[in-house]
């Protein structure tokens, strides 16, 4: 189930806003609003159109974020963040950050802005 939302939520934010979500949510269960305002939690971590999105697909319900570890691992380092500052914005240790550029068929070189969505 993890992975479907995952995609889902990629597909319909896009890899920023999934990136986002995951990067002031993941882990958690978020309550979706049926109506979401500037000064909510949501609009400010995602934008107004993301939330918007978001609000319109899942509100009113609670979803579990995904940490989206394997994606946000992808995009740091494609920003050029070393396998340690990776792991600190992940909360893991730097082996397990080897670990999941290990099992990726293509990793990004550092710095190389190359994003795409793999699960």
């Amino acid at each position: 189930m993890s992975e479907e939302l995952t995609a889902s939520l990629s597909a319909l934010l896009g890899e920023e806003g999934l990136i986002a979500l995951a990067e002031n949510f993941g882990g958690r269960r978020l309550y979706v609003p049926g109506d979401i305002q500037s000064d909510h939690p949501i609009f400010k971590a995602l934008g107004e159109e993301r939330a918007r999105k978001l609000t319109n697909l899942y509100s009113p319900a609670m979803i579990r974020v995904p940490l989206a570890r394997t994606i946000r691992a992808r995009h740091y380092r494609a920003q050029g963040d070393s396998n340690g500052e990776i792991a600190t914005k992940l909360g893991m240790t730097e082996t397990g950050v080897d670990k999941i550029f290990d099992r990726m068929d293509n990793p990004p070189d550092k710095g190389s802005a190359q994003l795409s969505f793999q699960i």
